[in-house]
């Protein structure tokens, strides 16, 4: 009567079996997985640690370059960028400071008006030449770079007026969940 039941022991055995076995797969896949690819920022006017265009600085227009990026996390609620030039004399000279740019923008187009708000609410911050939105690079002598810094946030920034560069970098602190960078140089050639 009990010959054809299974013995508990057997069935235990063969289940730890299958359990190992399944968590041997699952460890393998999770090696296999492709990595996210990092975010990307690029600009068709100029490519990385090349000559930012005369148009985008003091000497010419003086408009915002266009920017594109691409490989946004996920997770990213908001973005913001920094514009500035280390190699400035006395400090960090800050050129542009944009924030809560929506997460699905592919880019910001170029002469980016220098408005406060602009398009689905992404903002501009006050520079240090103390404009609101883009001054472009007038370096007083020599050759400088300049550091166009992109941020996927986990969150918006709650807006404030005459937004600085410190003020949304702390803003931001431990809402970063990816950054970038790209470098453009320019030379007056007084």
């Amino acid at each position: 009567m009990f010959a054809n039941k299974p013995d508990l022991r057997t069935a235990n055995c063969e289940l730890r079996k299958k359990l190992r076995t399944l968590f041997l797969i699952v460890t393998l896949l999770s090696f296999l997985t492709v990595p996210a690819k990092a975010i990307e920022l690029n600009s068709p006017a100029f490519k990385n640690n090349d000559s930012i265009p005369k148009l985008h600085t003091c000497d010419g227009k003086n408009i915002s370059p266009s920017l594109g990026w691409k490989n946004v996390p996920k997770a990213a609620q908001s973005l913001a960028i920094i514009c500035d030039d280390p190699d400035a004399p006395v400090s960090v000279w800050v050129h542009w400071v944009v924030y809560n740019i929506p997460p699905a923008a592919k880019g910001l187009n170029e002469g980016v008006l220098k408005v406060e708000e602009f398009v689905h609410g992404a903002r501009q911050g006050i520079n240090d030449y103390m404009n609101i939105g883009y001054d472009g690079p007038c370096p007083p002598k020599g050759i400088h770079g300049y550091s166009f810094k992109l941020y996927a946030l986990d969150s918006k920034i709650t807006p404030i007026q005459n937004m600085t560069k410190e003020k949304l970098l702390t803003l931001m602190k431990g809402h970063i969940l990816e950054e970038t960078e790209l470098v453009g140089k320019y030379d007056r050639k007084n």
